[in-house]
């Protein structure tokens, strides 16, 4: 970790390489982050800024800043930004306009949450097939009681969103003999599942209606806002399990109490809800047939060193040349 310096210091020596700003994530130690991106980047000089006073200092003069948040305070600060890589996978929540306005290049996190979504689903899916919520349940009772369960080899696994992570969904779903269906904005594009499909009516409704599992993995846009909703959950089987780990907004929230109430289908694994946080006095806490997570698929212990990696690789480019393409560079 750097040692403290004071606001003279920072201002008036030259800027970092890489400045890494403040905010951590998943109750991880930004110094965590900082020193991964170090210990790639040995010949290069990597500041943390651990206050907000540090930070204003030092985005004045920084070029490459990384980070899980940037403000449109901060970002009126940064006099000489070239490149902003976002510590997250998603950037809605960035000042985009004021970036692109600028010229300032914004990178993310793709790929980092592959593994641990990945293992996260098949845990959903695993856990409705074989019921284990149930049999939790009678445990909990003492009861020694028989109940019955599901198989997963021979079903039908549709995965909606086929980036990083619905990838790592369909490669961890390979040894289980199940058919596979991906949507996907561009199915010309192909993909790791058996079957592509885009995203209208006729195909995306017959995929539906031969899912037996529907995972959601795709960001929130307006093709993808309310996707899942009354239509949907009718067309579906009622065996059928929804897994979300997209984003709450994806589904009519509404219309998934209604369809786990009157069984339109069998179960609910959320990791992210409409709203979220979810209220406490909200129905779906209670219903037996919901599995919710507080958006927790997303943590893993490796998740600075898999960040560390595409932060210090567009570091380098950065270093050897500004104009450089840059690894998961979604603006401009």
């Amino acid at each position: 970790m750097i040692a403290p310096t004071d606001a003279t210091d920072m201002s008036t020596r030259d800027a970092a390489d890489v400045l890494v700003l403040r905010t951590g994530t998943h109750g991880m130690p930004v110094e965590q982050y900082a020193a991964a991106i170090r210990e790639r980047l040995p010949k290069q000089t990597v500041e943390l800024a651990r206050t907000p006073t540090e930070e204003r200092e030092a985005i004045e003069t920084a070029r490459f800043v990384t980070g899980m948040t940037l403000d449109e305070d901060l970002l009126e600060a940064a006099e000489n930004l070239e490149v902003f890589a976002c510590a997250y996978a998603g950037t809605g929540h960035l000042p985009l306009e004021q970036l692109e306005e600028r010229g300032v290049a914004v990178t993310n996190a793709s790929g980092v949450h592959g593994p641990n979504i990945g293992e996260h689903v098949l845990g959903a899916i695993l856990r409705y097939t074989r019921r284990f919520h149930v049999g939790a349940r009678r445990q909990d009772r003492r009861e020694w009681r028989h109940y019955q369960a599901f198989e997963l080899q021979g079903s039908t696994v549709t995965i909606v969103g086929l980036g990083a992570i619905g990838e790592a969904v369909a490669e961890r779903l390979e040894p289980f003999g199940v058919e596979t269906i991906g949507v996907r904005y561009s199915p010309e594009k192909g993909g790791p599942t058996d079957e592509v499909i885009g995203f209208d009516d006729d195909g995306f409704d017959d995929a539906l209606a031969r899912t037996d599992y529907l995972v959601l993995a795709c960001p929130l846009t307006e093709t993808t806002r309310g996707l899942i909703g009354h239509d949907e959950f009718v067309t579906m089987d009622p065996d059928a399990v929804l897994v979300n780990v997209a984003r709450g907004p994806v589904v009519d929230t509404d219309a998934l109490v209604a369809a786990l109430r009157s069984s339109w289908i069998r179960g609910a694994s959320l990791d992210v809800t409409d709203p979220e946080p979810l209220p406490e006095e909200h129905p779906l806490w209670t219903l037996e047939n919901v599995q919710i997570t507080p958006h927790n698929a997303g943590h893993t212990p490796e998740y600075y060193e898999r960040l560390a990696d595409i932060v210090a690789e567009n570091a380098r480019r950065f270093g050897e040349d500004s104009e450089a393409e840059l690894r998961n560079q979604v603006r401009p």
